[in-house]
């Protein structure tokens, strides 16, 4: 068994620095918004696991039974060597597809990438035990950046599931989704996890749980605020809200002033006015048709799409050749 390994590309002041641009331009943008990757400090990603195992937040547990009724058959279907996923965190649903893709006999080596450091550090450690023919080698990025460091050596599959497609605007969609075109061979393949258009009876819950996980999660990125730039937010003076933009087909969660104040953030030098009722846009959730989606692969440059989804049509797996 081979040692796990951990590569660095975002040391902590680049993360503090892009903290620092977000900020200074959602916060003076009209409307005001954030980028929903600066909910995931320590106690946002302790929030999100929590979020994944309440019964109205069905997207986790339907990706899961759909990995654990398909990994053979997409272990089958790619024969890859390498497999590399974007945002892989915890890599708790990925073991069913290492598993699968192990006993095929094809795979050599897992490529986990995230933008924290710590959850990395003990995936890696943990998937090197539990896969020992594997070796694992993390990569600490961001991953709309960082794939040119994507490693070669072998035939790949790029994994991407969660549905975090959908926190991307369409622009984002489409620039993403052909860059990693670009760094795939021919024949190279994508797994892609997404959140299929359904319901808005299912779908709101869903980010708006009656227990308030969700609503402590979406003002968390206030409290990153204050520690990483030593803002003075008032976290409690702002409401969760979570509604459907049947236009766009996506789910937006905002956090709405409960009165006129003013919030100053010394780290970028700024003092911000809220006025009572107004709302700042901290994610968007897109939801996808099965269509849809597959005319965007194709525009960036995949092809052959092979297509899973669960008996109720509220999540899709998707592998896509490169090409």
């Amino acid at each position: 068994m081979s040692e796990p390994t951990l590569e660095i590309h975002l040391a902590p002041e680049q993360l503090l620095g892009s903290l620092r641009e977000d900020a200074l331009i959602g916060l003076t943008s009209t409307p005001k918004w954030l980028p929903p990757k600066w909910f995931y400090d320590a106690r946002g990603s302790e929030l999100f696991e929590e979020i994944t195992r309440l019964p109205e937040y069905f997207p986790t547990r339907t990706e899961r039974e759909l990995l654990r009724a398909s990994a053979a058959d997409i272990a089958e279907a790619t024969s890859a060597q390498i497999l590399v996923e974007l945002g892989s965190g915890s890599s708790e649903k990925t073991r069913l597809l290492l598993g699968a893709m192990t006993e095929h006999g094809t795979l050599e080596r897992y490529v986990p990438q995230d933008v924290s450091e710590a959850a990395l550090v003990s995936a890696v450690g943990q998937l090197a035990d539990e896969f020992p023919s594997l070796t694992v080698h993390g990569i600490v990025s961001d991953f709309t950046d960082t794939l040119h460091n994507l490693p070669r050596g072998g035939t790949r599959m790029i994994a991407f599931l969660g549905g975090t497609l959908g926190n991307l605007v369409p622009d984002e969609r489409a620039e993403f989704l052909a860059s990693i075109a670009e760094v795939l061979d021919e024949g190279e393949q994508l797994l892609l996890g997404v959140g299929l258009v359904t319901d808005p009876a299912v779908l709101v819950p869903a980010y708006d749980d009656a227990a308030g996980v969700t609503a402590q999660f979406n003002r968390n990125v206030l409290s990153v605020l204050n520690e990483q730039l030593g803002a003075d937010f008032d976290v409690d003076r702002f409401r969760h809200v979570a509604l459907w933009d049947e236009t766009n087909e996506w789910i937006e969660m905002r956090l709405e002033a409960a009165e006129a104040m003013s919030v100053c953030l010394p780290g970028i030098g700024l003092d911000v006015r809220f006025g009572a009722g107004e709302q700042m846009r901290t994610e968007i959730s897109a939801k996808f048709r099965v269509e849809g989606i597959g005319k965007e692969l194709d525009a960036a440059g995949f092809g052959s799409d092979r297509v899973w989804t669960d008996p109720d049509e509220r999540f899709a797996l998707i592998l896509a050749d490169k090409k």
